[in-house]
C-alpha cells in the first residue's frame, strides 16, 4: 500500500468539507442533536474577555498522560500582564485505566503537593477546570462525562458530573478547600486565553493528543438551549465526526487497525 492511498482528491476534499458541515448543523438541532456524531456541545461561556479581568486563579489542566496545576496572576493597569506558575504531574496507565475514585484521588494529591510547592494550603482560590473530554453541561460549573477518550478508561467515571467528582475527592483528602467556579473544555481556555491579548479571536483550536474545536456562536442557532439573545461557546467535539460512518469512503485499512486495537473502537476514529 502507498502512501498515495492517504491523498484526497479535491472532489473528495469537498465532499468531506459538506458531510462536516452537515454534522455540525445536526448537532445544533434540537432534534438531531441527540444523535449528532458531532456534539456541538454548549459551555454556558457566554462571552469572551474584554482585558479587564484581575485577580489570582488556581487552574487545573486534564487531558492527556499528564496532568498540569497552576496558579495565574491576571493585573490590569498601564500594561496587562499574564504570570504563570504550575507544576506538571504524570498519571500512571493503571489510574487512567482504574476507578474513578481512584483518578480524582490522585488529581487531588497532585493538587495537595503543589499547594504545598506554592505555600498555598490556607489560601482558597477560585479554580477553573480543564477538561478535555466530552461534557455535557448544564452551567459553567457542572458537566457529565459523555465518555472517555484519549485512553482513559476509569470506571464510574461517564454519566457523572467530574466537577462533583472532585470536590468529594477534596473532601476525602480533607487537607485543603478550594471553590470550583467552571469546568472548560481545553479548546475554551485556547480561546479565551488568545481572546485575552486580542479581544477579536472566536475560535479555539487544539491538534495535540486528539484534535478539536470551539467557537463563539449566536444563541438563537443552539436550539437545544434556552434563550435567543448574544452568544455563547460551543464546544464541537469534532473529533466525532465519522463515528456515524459517513467518512467510510476515505478510511484506509490501517485507521480500521489502528480504530480496533484502541480502548474505545469507534470513537474519534
Amino acid at each position: 500500500m502507498s502512501v498515495l492511498s492517504f491523498a484526497l482528491s479535491p472532489t473528495q476534499l469537498q465532499e468531506v468539507k459538506a458531510k462536516m458541515h452537515m454534522e455540525l448543523e445536526r448537532g445544533l438541532k434540537k432534534d438531531s442533536h441527540p444523535t449528532a456524531s458531532v456534539k456541538m456541545l454548549p459551555t454556558y461561556v457566554y462571552r469572551t474577555p474584554d482585558g479587564t479581568e484581575r485577580g489570582k486563579y488556581l487552574a487545573l489542566d486534564l487531558g492527556g498522560t499528564n496532568f498540569r496545576v497552576l496558579v495565574v496572576k491576571i493585573r490590569t493597569g498601564m500594561r496587562n500582564s499574564v504570570r504563570m506558575y504550575n507544576k506538571i504531574y504524570a498519571i500512571p496507565l493503571e489510574i487512567m485505566q482504574g476507578t474513578g475514585e481512584e483518578l480524582f484521588d490522585h488529581i487531588v494529591q497532585c493538587i495537595s503537593d503543589f499547594l504545598d510547592y506554592m505555600g498555598m494550603k490556607n489560601t482558597r482560590l477560585p479554580l477553573g477546570f480543564t477538561f478535555s473530554f466530552p461534557c455535557n453541561q448544564t452551567g459553567i460549573d457542572k458537566g457529565d462525562l459523555v465518555c472517555w477518550t484519549k485512553g482513559f478508561k476509569a470506571t464510574e467515571c461517564e454519566g457523572y458530573d467530574v466537577v462533583d467528582m472532585l470536590r468529594e475527592a477534596i473532601k476525602r483528602r480533607n487537607e485543603f478547600d478550594l471553590d470550583i467556579v467552571a469546568i472548560v473544555n481545553d479548546t475554551v481556555g485556547t480561546m479565551m486565553t488568545c481572546a485575552y491579548e486580542d479581544p477579536k479571536c472566536q475560535i479555539g483550536l487544539i491538534a495535540g493528543t486528539g484534535s478539536n474545536v470551539c467557537y463563539m456562536e449566536e444563541m438563537k442557532n443552539i436550539e437545544f438551549v434556552e434563550g435567543d439573545e448574544g452568544q455563547m461557546c460551543v464546544n464541537t467535539e469534532w473529533g466525532g465526526f465519522g463515528e456515524n460512518d459517513n467518512i467510510e469512503d476515505i478510511r484506509t485499512r490501517y485507521d480500521r487497525e489502528v480504530d480496533g486495537g484502541s480502548l474505545n473502537p469507534g470513537k474519534q476514529r
